[in-house]
């Protein structure tokens, strides 16, 4: 017999109790099903919404130039309105978010060193009711969560059409920034693609992070790459033999992503740089570095604190593919389900957050340029919230 129960007033106050007449006592209690969406947004209203403000402070109008911006402490007033109000009214049950802003004078002249600051309105965020709904124009609204694909690396073989061999690739996919793309060719040659532009041969990339001559390139590799019929890392060295140097290396890996601009030692290290080390431009995610050192750094699995590439990430999968062609391993089921993640509504909301302050942080940086008294400039004078306001509409 299932259980059933029944709900019903109680007479003295009218508040619900609850009376089982089932033959079979309930083993545990219900979960509350919209939690997940409940502790989701909890999550953006502090620490979600902190970690936008740090990634894009502090914002200056160029190195060494006359202003420095921060956003510091965030906090919400409540709602203007209740619940029941905004439906009937038609308008969007809503907080104000007001946040402390910090503004640094850096050039000389009057006012230098001076440090400014204010506590501003930023915008309307829509709240969430207790039921994870939002009341939007006095309509409710819902966040349908996804399940996405998790950052992290993927390893898959793909088959010689004249042999049959699997040759091992792999996809390197980060919450936020460039994807990686490494291949294996038929004539044991190693490569990698990023952000699907040309190819480039993995001892390239390699000896620009620092892995300069052949020995070091063989050493990484020694231990792995033992098959006597295919020498992976020994035949990519051959095919880049033009490359010696990093400073090469550097300049060959700028022209492979930027044909037809004119390369220096500078510009390539700096591509280099924002392209996997930045933090602000590149950023594995705490899920995607998770699940990166759970297949590569199994000893330091639970290592959060770096949420950008490494060159001891770059070894580690290259090794890892070495070992799916040499059948020592095998690839990864792309279908399972451990491979998803779900991403709630408060994720979803940070991210639209986070494309308004993008936009927030070029008009500051155009402002700065044009104020022409550093001692009478000020926060307020800075900032323009339009575009956090619409990306939150949008």
């Amino acid at each position: 017999m299932t259980s059933t129960a029944l709900q019903v007033s109680n007479r003295h106050n009218g508040s619900p109790v609850i009376r089982s007449y089932a033959k079979i006592p309930a083993i545990i209690d219900v979960p509350n099903l919209i939690q997940v969406q409940l502790d989701s947004f909890n999550d953006l209203k502090g620490q979600g919404l902190k970690e936008l403000f740090d990634e894009i402070s502090p914002i200056e109008d160029f190195p060494g130039g006359r202003f420095e911006l921060s956003f510091l402490d965030h906090y919400f007033e409540g709602p203007k309105n209740t619940e029941e109000a905004c439906r009937e009214k038609e308008i969007t049950f809503s907080a104000p978010l007001h946040v402390t802003v910090q503004l640094k004078i850096k050039a000389g002249g009057p006012g230098q060193g001076e440090i400014k600051e204010q506590t501003l309105f930023i915008g309307d965020i829509p709240m969430m009711t207790s039921t994870g709904t939002f009341i939007i124009n006095g309509a409710e609204r819902v966040v349908v969560s996804q399940l996405v694909r998790s950052p992290g690396v993927y390893f898959t073989t793909d088959s010689d059409p004249n042999t049959g061999r699997p040759l091992a690739a792999a996809k390197l996919i980060p919450y936020r920034g460039a994807w990686m793309e490494f291949e294996t060719s038929n004539r044991d040659i190693m490569s990698v693609k990023v952000d699907r532009k040309r190819k480039t041969p993995v001892t390239t990339l390699l000896r620009a992070m620092g892995f300069e001559t052949d020995t070091d390139l063989m050493d990484l590799f020694e231990d792995v790459d033992t098959s006597e019929e295919h020498q992976y890392m020994r035949t990519t060295i051959d095919k880049d033999s033009g490359v010696t140097t990093k400073e090469e290396a550097l300049l060959e890996f700028y022209r492979r992503l930027r044909p037809g601009e004119p390369p220096n030692v500078e510009n390539a290290k700096n591509l280099l740089e924002n392209l996997f080390f930045n933090p602000r431009r590149y950023d594995l995610g705490r899920v995607g570095r998770y699940k990166l050192n759970r297949k590569l750094h199994v000893d330091d699995a639970d290592d959060f604190r770096e949420l950008t590439l490494s060159p001891g990430d770059i070894v580690a999968l290259l090794r890892r593919m070495v070992e799916i062609n040499n059948s020592v391993i095998g690839p990864d089921d792309i279908d399972h389900l451990g491979n998803r993640r779900v991403r709630a509504v408060g994720e979803l909301i940070q991210n639209q957050v986070r494309v308004g302050l993008l936009r927030m942080e070029r008009v500051i940086k155009e402002r700065m340029t044009t104020q022409m008294d550093p001692a009478t400039t000020t926060p307020a004078a800075l900032i323009n919230i339009r575009p956090v306001v619409a990306a939150v509409r949008e």
